[in-house]
């Protein structure tokens, strides 16, 4: 009889009974598991081009600071994630989820617009696409009466160093980024490539110095000649838009085009760079080096060809 008051005593407060005097109160809930706490933090990043501080994370989330910033680092060191001056953001294997084409679904739903107005107004052949190492991968191409002579399609790659594409990326790139995405060797393609990296460096200088512009004439389609912009974040290049045409094309006078393209696409994708980071901290080199065109410029650069003649 004893026992069974005695079980019964201690049965009582799981059945909604007081606890008797000196019982431990009931343990806290235990925090969330290490899935658990890393798919909160992988949640608070809504898009490709969110940017957030340790202190952000910490808001979003509800974790403790040393716990948040703990697990942020692995996810940095496990390329979930990446860090830089501006912020976490998702890394390349976090976009690369997907079938490969979450990393570029934004840059694509954001510029197409902007390409398929390059295309009407130009009717040159309009390209969009992203620095992959050493290569370009086309992400849209919209045709146009030349579209058919030049052999590019959406999903295939070319040389980066072959294309004004490419090279309008690789210019605001560290030159020792440059030389450890390409190696020590260049791939002659056609007579006109540039086939050793001091002649390539020369070019991208030069390329700096044109506020951006970018050229191509028969370095990787022979008969093709291009000009190409890349669309840049606070941390470098993202993407690049491209004319192409023939090599007779007057590219001069549609460059001032697809440089107001791509700095759209660039704020829109990145509306910070309407001013100071919010972090108040120095740009990259690829936006220290030299911006594009004023917006005064671009005005009467556009306004020479509001009637429509392009070319």
């Amino acid at each position: 009889m004893t026992v069974v008051n005695d079980v019964a005593a201690v049965d009582a407060p799981a059945r909604g009974g007081a606890p008797a005097r000196g019982d431990t109160p009931a343990r806290k809930e235990l925090p969330p598991s290490m899935v658990e706490r890393m798919t909160l933090i992988m949640d608070a990043f809504t898009g490709r081009t969110t940017r957030l501080s340790l202190e952000d994370v910490a808001r979003r989330t509800h974790l403790p600071r040393s716990t948040a910033h703990r697990i942020l680092e692995q996810l940095v060191r496990l390329r979930w994630l990446e860090h830089t001056h501006v912020g976490y953001g998702l890394g390349r294997r976090a976009l690369g989820l997907g079938g490969g084409d979450g990393a570029h679904a934004e840059i694509r739903a954001v510029a197409a617009g902007r390409l398929h107005q390059l295309q009407i107004r130009t009717g040159l052949v309009v390209h969009l696409a992203v620095l992959d190492e050493g290569q370009v991968l086309y992400l849209d191409k919209a045709g146009g009466r030349f579209a058919a002579a030049v052999p590019s399609w959406v999903g295939g790659r070319a040389p980066a160093p072959a294309t004004a594409l490419g090279k309008a990326m690789l210019a605001w790139l560290e030159p020792e980024d440059v030389e450890s995405r390409l190696g020590d060797t260049l791939g002659k393609i056609t007579h006109r490539t540039i086939a050793d990296l001091p002649t390539l460096h020369q070019e991208l200088h030069r390329i700096r110095r044109r506020r951006g512009l970018a050229f191509e004439h028969g370095e990787f389609f022979p008969g093709v000649a291009c000009v190409a912009a890349a669309v840049r974040g606070p941390e470098g290049p993202v993407a690049a838009i491209s004319l192409a045409g023939e090599p007779r094309t007057p590219l001069e006078k549609v460059a001032p085009l697809v440089v107001d393209a791509a700095r759209q696409v660039s704020r829109e994708l990145f509306p910070c760079l309407d001013g100071n980071d919010r972090h108040g901290k120095a740009r990259t080199v690829a936006a220290d080096r030299a911006d594009t065109w004023s917006a005064q410029t671009m005005d009467r650069l556009l306004a020479a060809g509001q009637d429509g003649d392009w070319l």
